[in-house]
């Protein structure tokens, strides 16, 4: 069984009841001791034939979905949904189930590594007591100010790890981004609620139970917070209770397949979502009668329908629709954020719920339930506040700094200077589980476990009624050299002694998650309870997590939302170009599934095309210009330039263009790297009010290059296009 414990020991541990069957499925924190064992000495509960089956947390988005992975003899062969979790239900997205793909790629960092140089591939295998030792002095052989930790949006544990070191010994508090959050725009979001309702939190709009809902730019149905949530909500909205069909209307430039789905999409011109916003809210107002509120008395519809191309009969029209209904609901999101006026936008949104009276009710805006063991909402960084962060490191404040769970070297926009500026910073440690492009720049590899033979666990930010801390266990043993990174830490701060080691007095990750979970033992309102902590853990690992039974949504403080004065100005553009520059995140890949080949080969649902990159463009404009499907553009920017093939759209604005981010890599292993482009390589140090990229607030030209590059994509262009059709043969 293992080197520590007998077969009998083991089964000791179990104890009686239902911790016995918790652990004897691998559930228990005895299992932890285990190790995987050839096939002729199979352990007492693990029969040939016969499925293991355990419940953890998802770890390809930040958004905690429960995972129930099914194992056969010490191999993890499927992931479904985990029906308990109050967030997912039993559903998963494509990510949750090409998780596998991650788990068994033959690119896997596999040991603990020492580079030669910088970008280079000479690299030297390392035992783990070097490597532990290498982190200890990285931490006391340098000041706290001058230690930094960079982490990804998951998972929390080891964010609350580190966060708990960082504040007894002074050291920088770590710093968490990721590029998903970056397109979600969560800080504007975040910061637009704190300015209408007072308290800076996600907003969670009950999509569900409403009877119309506005969208201006979230793409709830793909990338959005937490997709597969506002796709059970979604489905709410179609079959309501009240048995009546809800309608839906989506506000975008270039259409997604949330917008696909619309019962009308409105295709208006980029930057005036704010103007759009309050003009719809001051037609609603006079439809309903009484004083016009002072957050649309200043905006005209006329200049409205003229700056955004939208006609004023439609412009009216939606404004019937939304004062009409009792459940009227409106969604700002996405590119609409992503401007130099995304946070008017996230304001003028959110305003027009109040002509509803929604806040706080079924079909109307929520401030989300902070996890069981929260105590406030925690955001991402924004990419304002990572460029400062770049900026120390530039400037040599920062000695050492260790990387867990993100990837700024392909995450971050090229013009925000990350890669320069590592070059001012001594020592770089990464804990990268694959060799992407910031572990090529690392001086050391120190892997952790992938996500499913890993302990931990993920707080849910929005998309469930109910406070949810989504738990997480191996569900394997671990096939290569890696470690907790977690464990990685408690041991180094014991060598290094001092505050490292009574900051972190734990002799293992999972005695840490203990200390982090036990208080939740004495709550009654609890999914879970149980009488001792190893009862009350083989239970959480059981179910996959703990979450409360009642419904802890916040209705806002809404009094002020209507008598504020909320800026129509149309977002400023960057560059000279022609065309609106719209990124969007591929939701079949998106930051980080590009080395997973089941995403590779997963049609994206809007084109079809499959492992590449393109550029969407209107047939009319590719007319215009001479362009044909499978032509390569040069795309050029004020920030850069990129080469990639068309693919005519006919659902995107003609002064419009957009590129899927997700491809474009220089590392990450074979399935990923030099394949098609990165299209944050395009985009500028522009930020709006609340310090979120500008990301979709660029011009860009577009200039032939005479080459070709023929697409793999799935459809067929007879039966879309009609090439071929009515040829004589």
């Amino acid at each position: 069984m293992s080197e520590k414990f007998s077969r009998r020991d083991f089964l000791k541990l179990a104890g009686v009841g239902a911790a016995t069957s918790a652990i004897l499925t691998g559930c228990g924190p005895a299992s932890r001791y285990v190790k995987r064992e050839p096939y002729m000495q199979m352990p007492e509960y693990n029969y040939n034939g016969q499925s293991t089956y355990y419940a953890t947390t998802c770890r390809e988005c930040a958004a905690g979905c429960g995972l129930i992975v099914r194992t056969v003899q010490g191999r993890a062969i499927k992931t479904e949904g985990n029906a308990g979790n109050p967030l997912n239900l039993g559903k998963t997205c494509a990510r949750g189930q090409a998780t596998l793909h991650g788990l068994y790629n033959p690119d896997r960092v596999q040991e603990p590594l020492k580079r030669s140089a910088r970008g280079g591939d000479s690299t030297q295998a390392m035992d783990w007591d070097a490597a532990i030792q290498v982190v200890a002095d990285a931490l006391k052989n340098n000041k706290p100010e001058e230690i930094a930790f960079l982490m990804g949006m998951a998972p929390d544990h080891l964010f609350d790890l580190v966060s708990d070191l960082a504040k007894a010994t002074g050291m920088n508090a770590p710093l968490r981004f990721g590029a998903l959050g970056m397109f979600e725009a969560r800080a504007t979001l975040s910061k637009a609620a704190e300015n209408l309702f007072g308290e800076a939190s996600l907003p969670f709009f009950d999509v569900g139970g409403a009877q119309v809902v506005f969208s201006f730019g979230a793409n709830f149905l793909e990338t959005w917070l937490s997709p597969v949530s506002y796709t059970r909500g979604f489905a709410g909205l179609r079959e309501a209770k009240t048995k009546m069909r809800g309608k839906f209307v989506q506000f975008e430039s270039r259409m997604s397949q949330t917008g696909g789905k619309a019962d009308e999409w409105i295709p208006l011109r980029p930057g005036t979502e704010a103007l759009v916003a309050l003009a719809i809210g001051k037609l609603a107002s006079e439809i309903r009668g009484g004083a016009m509120p002072r957050a649309f008395e200043n905006v005209d519809p006329i200049d409205a329908a003229s700056k955004s191309g939208i006609k004023l009969e439609t412009l009216e029209h939606l404004a019937g629709m939304f004062a009409g209904s009792n459940g009227a609901l409106a969604i700002p999101g996405g590119p609409a954020l992503g401007q130099s006026n995304g946070l008017a936008v996230a304001e003028a949104v959110l305003a027009l719920n109040a002509i509803s009276d929604n806040f706080g009710k079924p079909g109307g805006v929520y401030l989300s339930a902070l996890a069981p063991n929260q105590s406030e909402y925690q955001r991402p960084a924004s990419a304002q506040e990572m460029q400062e962060f770049v900026q120390k490191m530039a400037d040599g404040k920062i000695k050492v700094l260790f990387v867990h769970g993100v990837n700024p070297l392909f995450e971050l926009p090229t013009a925000l200077g990350f890669g320069g500026a590592s070059k001012s910073v001594s020592q770089i440690i990464s804990f990268a589980t694959f060799p992407d492009e910031t572990a090529r720049e690392a001086d050391y590899v120190f892997p952790d476990h992938h996500g499913l033979e890993s302990w931990g666990y993920q707080r849910v930010a929005t998309g469930s009624a109910q406070p949810v801390l989504s738990g997480a266990q191996p569900v394997v043993s671990p096939y290569y050299n890696t470690r907790a990174t977690a464990d990685v830490l408690i041991a180094a701060a014991q060598l290094a002694g001092g505050s490292f080691a009574s900051a972190l007095p734990f002799k293992d990750e999972v005695e840490f998650l203990h200390g982090k979970v036990s208080a939740l033992m004495g709550e009654v309102d609890g999914s879970i309870s149980a009488p001792d902590l190893p009862t009350f853990m083989a239970y959480f690992q059981q179910h996959g997590g703990y979450w409360r039974n009642s419904d802890e949504r916040v209705a806002p403080k809404a009094g002020d939302a209507l008598n504020r004065e909320i800026s129509a100005e149309v977002a400023e553009f960057a560059g000279e170009g022609e065309f609106f520059f719209v990124p969007f995140v591929s939701p079949t890949l998106a930051e980080a599934g590009a080395n997973k080949p089941w995403l590779q080969e997963l049609p994206d649902p809007t084109t079809t095309v499959m492992w590449n990159t393109w550029v969407e463009m209107n047939p009319e404009t590719a007319h215009e210009l001479g362009i044909e499907n499978d032509d390569v553009v040069r795309i050029v920017s004020e920030a850069g330039e990129l080469e990639v093939p068309v693919y005519l759209y006919p659902a995107i604005r003609p002064d419009t263009i957009a590129i899927p981010f997700g491809q474009g890599h220089t590392a990450y292993g074979r399935y990923a790297e030099n394949r098609g482009v990165n299209p944050a390589d395009l985009l500028g140090q522009h930020f709006n009010e609340a310090g979120d990229l500008a990301f979709a607030g660029m011009k860009v030209k577009v200039e032939k290059t005479g080459a070709k590059k023929p697409l793999s994509r799935l459809e067929s262009m007879m039966g879309v296009y009609g090439i071929g059709l009515g040829e004589e043969h």
